[in-house]
Formats: C-alpha cells, sequence, structure tokens
C-alpha cells in the first residue's frame, strides 16, 4: 500500500535532506513538502525529481505561523490523501537571534565548548514579536500551528487498524529552564525558540497519552548542531569560516556535532524504518554523527513530566477554541462587508 508523507519546511536544510533520503528508501512513497515559500518548494521539488525521475512529489502550500494557512493546507490534504502515515514536523523559525559575544569566546576556551555549542546555554537570545493571529511568532510557527495541523488531520492519522507516526524536530536548546507553564508563549522571556521547542517535547508525550489508542504514535528527535541558514544567522559569516575547522575537530569527542543536513536527518530517517509502537514515547532520538563519519541514532530520556504535559495539552486545547472563535468572528465581519458592498452596488 502506497505510504503518503507529508514534511513541513521541506524546501532547504533538514527538510529537504530527510526528502531526499526517504525517497532513497522508498520510492513508491507520496511525498509532500508542505512549504510557506512556493518557489523555494518548486525548486526543491525539481532537485528531488532529478535524483529520482519516477517519484511522486506533490507540493502545498503552508505557513504553520498562521492559523488561517494552516487549516486551508488541512483541508487540501484531506481531499488529496485518504491517509497520512508519517507527519513531519520540522518546519521552525529562530528570528532575530543575539550573541553575547563576551560569552561566546570566553566559552569558546573553556572546558565547557562543546555543552555551548551543542546547547547555546547562556549564549542566545531571540527577539519576539506577535503575528496576525495576535500569538508570539515563535511559539506559532513552531509548535501551536503544528498542533493545529495535527487536530485538522485527525481523521487521516487516527484510523482503524493503521498506525501513523508523527515527528518533531526538537532541538537540544529545548530545556525546562526557559519554558513556563504560566507562559506557555513565551510572552515574558528572551528565550522563545528554546521555550517552544521543550514544549514540543511535552506535547509528543502528551499526544502519545491520548492518542496511541486511537493508532496516533508522537516521536521527538533532536538532529544534533546542523549548520543550516537558520544556524547560519546565529553569526556572522567569517565566524564561522574562522570556527568550522574547530568544530570538525571537537566533533572528534563528541558525537552531537552532525554538522551536514544530510547527518542531522539521520533520527528522521531512521524513525521511519521503526515500528512506531515499539518506540518509547518518554524519549528524544538524536542524531549523532562519530569523528569519522558514521550516522546512527541514539535515544536519551526526555526531561518532561506528565503533569506539565497534561497542562500544556490543556492550555493548547483552549487556546485553539479562541483562536477559532476570532476567526469565525472575523469571517463573518468579512462576509457581512461583502455582502453590504454588493448591495450598495
Amino acid at each position: 500500500m502506497e505510504r503518503v508523507v507529508v514534511v513541513t519546511g521541506a524546501n532547504s536544510g533538514i527538510g529537504l535532506a530527510l526528502c531526499e533520503r526517504l525517497l532513497c528508501e522508498d520510492g513508491q512513497l507520496r511525498l509532500c513538502l508542505a512549504c510557506r515559500n512556493m518557489q523555494r518548494a518548486e525548486a526543491a521539488r525539481s532537485a528531488l525529481l532529478t535524483s529520482h525521475p519516477d517519484a511522486r512529489v506533490d507540493l502545498l502550500h503552508l505557513d504553520v505561523g498562521s492559523v488561517q494557512s494552516v487549516l486551508a493546507a488541512a483541508q487540501e490534504i484531506k481531499a488529496r490523501y485518504r491517509r497520512v502515515d508519517f507527519l513531519y514536523l520540522n518546519a521552525g523559525i529562530m528570528p532575530n537571534p543575539h550573541v553575547d559575544i563576551r560569552a561566546f569566546f570566553k566559552g569558546l576556551f573553556s572546558r565547557n565548548v562543546i555543552n555551548m555549542f551543542s546547547t547555546a546555554e547562556g549564549l542566545l537570545t531571540q527577539q519576539d514579536r506577535l503575528n496576525a493571529d495576535g500569538l508570539q511568532e515563535v511559539f506559532a510557527t513552531n509548535l501551536f500551528g503544528h498542533f493545529i495541523l495535527i487536530r485538522e488531520l485527525e481523521p487521516l492519522l487516527c484510523q482503524a487498524d493503521l498506525t501513523s507516526h508523527v515527528v518533531w524536530t526538537s532541538s537540544s536548546n529545548a530545556r525546562r529552564s526557559a519554558f513556563s507553564i504560566q507562559d506557555i508563549q513565551h510572552r515574558n522571556g528572551v528565550e522563545p525558540y528554546s521555550s517552544s521547542k521543550y514544549a514540543s517535547d511535552l506535547l509528543s508525550l502528551a499526544l502519545n497519552r491520548h492518542k496511541n489508542s486511537q493508532g496516533l504514535v508522537s516521536s521527538v528527535i533532536c538532529p544534533g548542531l546542523v549548520m543550516t541558514n537558520l544556524t547560519y544567522g546565529i553569526l556572522p559569516s567569517f565566524f564561522w569560516t574562522l570556527i568550522m575547522p574547530i568544530m570538525y575537530l571537537i566533533r572528534i569527542f563528541t558525537n552531537t556535532f552532525t554538522l551536514t543536513p544530510h547527518n542531522g536527518a539521520e533520527a528522521l530517517h531512521w524513525l521511519f524504518l521503526q515500528k512506531p509502537e515499539s518506540l518509547d514515547a518518554r524519549a528524544k532520538y538524536h542524531s549523532q554523527t562519530s569523528g569519522l563519519g558514521r550516522n546512527y541514532t541514539q535515544p536519551r530520556q526526555m526531561d518532561v513530566d506528565s503533569e506539565t504535559c497534561e497542562a500544556l495539552f490543556s492550555k493548547l486545547l483552549d487556546l485553539e477554541k479562541v483562536v477559532r472563535r476570532k476567526l469565525s468572528e472575523k469571517q463573518a465581519e468579512n462576509d457581512a462587508h461583502q455582502k453590504y458592498l454588493s448591495e450598495v452596488e
């Protein structure tokens, strides 16, 4: 039976590398690239078809930072496919990252250098803003939009006698200390990326608690330290030119420096080959690359607890009701305005 795989944020970086690896593994699958920038999506599709000319690669416009876009994309997915076997939630943003340069150089020549690069703890902050839905942009893009997408696609993900797999791209930057259940959108902090990624760890566990019995399994991966457009935007380009040789040297001592998108997609690809019901709901599956370049996946227990997972899940359901109500009210206003204009004419 043809397997349907939907990948958000698939036009570059880890998402595109994953798509390439999936087509090498199974040329018969139906692959859907769900992207915000359709020009880049077209380029990604062309690149995939160049190496896999017989592949079935669909495009879908999806901006997970916009609830309206998510709802429209979900309707399109339901019109195209009868089920979704794999939903890779890979899209994410880290807007306007700021690096403490003094802390960076201090850490660069200390015993903490590996942890500093791996987690950016004490080093990296970001600026956030409200989006058109009145939500914090990072929270909306990295977590809430994906949550709404799952909710909309439940008829395709939760089917009798079949198992669907939802996979979140998290981060080693996901830390409990950056997250507050009283401020799930991280309105009052300076680490929205870390908060949103920790929230995805929590939400994955909550989804397993609520949806495993309906055939939906959720997993979390960490791609390691990967050089992508997101990463390169953190520091000026000349810094990376100076630092990259050091990073390859450090990889001899730690396997978390995957560095390339292909290597970073290792855990995502590995999960594609596993039986979802055999996986550990509390594990984060880490992409690892040895100093000699060998890729493998290593599970590690997440720093999550059931009480916080349930509290977050409940808050997201409440927020979903609020956002949907606002959208309905806005649509009603627009309809009334259009009716008035037509009567005037």
